[in-house]
């Protein structure tokens, strides 16, 4: 399901959300803070982070292929770093252990994720945290691990909780139709057109 805002100000999914309790998946948007404070009413919210939004950080870093790209068309390359490149591996092998498992029960994703995912989940903690005490504070490496390591709770509930996905990608695809119209048809042209399009869009 879909709503409506006008704009990206944090009332607008405090309102949305005002009677939900249960899990959150999305991206570190500062406007969601209010729904996971532990003194909320009817409850809190448990956010569950999106690995493709941190994946994204250290793929911008480490496109072997749009380099490939550039040197076929003789542009210059990009600098590709090589912790980067290590990252994007270390995340992509989680989603390759999740395609194993799409479709299954709740309870069968958590033990499969225990047993296979928990080990690289951990041993990916260790490694940022070794990489980001050799850089300086405002190396584009260290803000992206410190997008993860800061927010390591919501990062790892998929090892705890087999309804949460490793991503928020199913909702952001379904939003996809907008995005690429919205050029087309310049957004809604009203707030009432808005209103009326967010339900149709699933």
């Amino acid at each position: 399901m879909f709503y409506y805002s006008r704009d990206r100000r944090g009332k607008h999914p405090q309102a949305h959300l005002a009677r939900y309790t249960g899990i959150l998946q999305a991206d570190a948007y500062d406007g969601y803070n209010q729904l996971y404070l532990s003194g909320r009413h009817p409850g809190p919210i448990r956010e569950a982070a999106c690995w493709v939004h941190a994946r994204r950080q250290f793929f911008a870093m480490a496109d072997i292929e749009e380099n490939a790209r550039r040197k076929a068309t003789g542009k210059k390359k990009i600098p590709l770093s090589p912790i980067a490149v290590e990252v994007v591996r270390r995340i992509d092998a989680l989603f390759e252990i999740e395609r194993s498992i799409n479709g299954r029960s709740a309870e069968k994703r958590v033990q499969v994720r225990q047993t296979l995912s928990r080990p690289l989940v951990e041993d990916l903690r260790v490694y940022m945290r070794q990489q980001l005490a050799k850089l300086s504070r405002g190396h584009d490496l260290a803000k992206a691990f410190n997008y993860i390591l800061k927010r390591w709770a919501s990062f790892t509930l998929f090892l705890e909780d087999g309804r949460v996905c490793l991503s928020n990608n199913a909702a952001e695809r379904g939003l996809r139709g907008i995005a690429l119209g919205r050029k087309s048809w310049l957004f809604c042209g009203s707030d009432r057109g808005g209103r009326r399009a967010a339900p149709c869009i699933a």
